[in-house]
């Protein structure tokens, strides 16, 4: 059978419109409770794991769905995921201890402090971090009148009776934490990080000059030394979010301008001073 030139343009043509209809076909989107985001192929759920694949691979991959927070599927659906889905949301509330209600009081939550590569979290950095924005608060008690600041022992002492930390405080409800805590306010961060590395070379040029007797004549002797200095990045994401009687009244998400080790300390204070609890005098 003799197949004509434009019937093999056609066949090309085809074959090359279903291999981009296939390349762009939408994925499914699984937001994680570290805030990590996998575009997939969702092939299986079940009530412990969710079973996906990568583009452009087959390996089926395993998820435990008490790290999922959310799935957007392709279709335009979305399924979020309880903390605990084998206990009732009354269950819940009859097992929480819950502390005396203070008006009109914000607390600050531990920070996770995360590296996005690995996963691994930092308690002493975690601890910096909550520290450092709780200082913050107090320092600017009079922009956030008339809140008052929770004492940061007594938030820890709380949560630490009550089985949180930050290894888990993303896992918990905001509405269990504020019975936790008894305050109506609470202020919700998360760093998460990744480590870049580079070199740099510097030059130095020194040298002297001879001039001769009759002062034209110039003979120099340079000497030159380049440096190669190694440079470590911190590349952070800063999370930041508040809390009123359940209601989340702010949330933003900052990366700071220099990658340098403290960076996240900038985008804090930069969110803290945006957000609606703050006032400018």
């Amino acid at each position: 059978m003799k197949i004509t030139k434009p019937f093999l343009v056609l066949l090309v043509l085809l074959s090359a419109f279903v291999s981009f209809a296939q390349s762009g076909k939408k994925l499914d989107k699984i937001i994680k409770r570290d805030y990590q985001i996998i575009e997939c192929t969702v092939l299986k759920m079940s009530d412990k794991t969710v079973e996906y694949s990568l583009p452009g691979e087959t390996v089926q991959i395993s998820l435990d769905v008490s790290q999922i927070a959310k799935i957007d599927f392709a279709s335009g659906r979305s399924q979020t995921f309880d903390v605990s889905p084998n206990t009732s949301s009354a269950d819940q509330s009859t097992n929480i201890a819950s502390a005396e209600m203070k008006r009109n009081t914000i607390a600050v939550l531990p920070i996770p402090y995360v590296n996005a590569d690995n996963q691994q979290g930092s308690e002493d950095m975690a601890k910096f971090a909550q520290n450092d924005l709780y200082n913050k608060l107090l320092d600017k008690s009079s922009n956030i009148f008339p809140l008052t600041v929770q004492d940061l022992r007594t938030t820890n002492s709380l949560l630490h009776k009550a089985g949180i930390d930050h290894n888990n405080i993303d896992e918990t409800p905001i509405e269990d934490l504020e019975k936790i805590l008894g305050v109506d306010n609470i202020v919700a961060a998360k760093v998460s990080y990744t480590i870049g590395t580079g070199t740099t070379a510097t030059t130095y040029n020194s040298g002297n000059a001879k001039v001769s007797d009759n002062n034209k004549k110039v003979t120099t002797n340079d000497i030159s030394t380049t440096t190669a200095n190694n440079q470590t990045y911190y590349y952070y994401t800063v999370y930041f979010d508040m809390y009123r009687n359940t209601d989340k009244i702010y949330s933003q998400t900052r990366k700071p301008l220099l990658a340098v080790k403290d960076g996240w300390m900038d985008s804090i204070s930069y969110l803290l001073k945006r957000s609606p609890i703050y006032v400018k005098k």
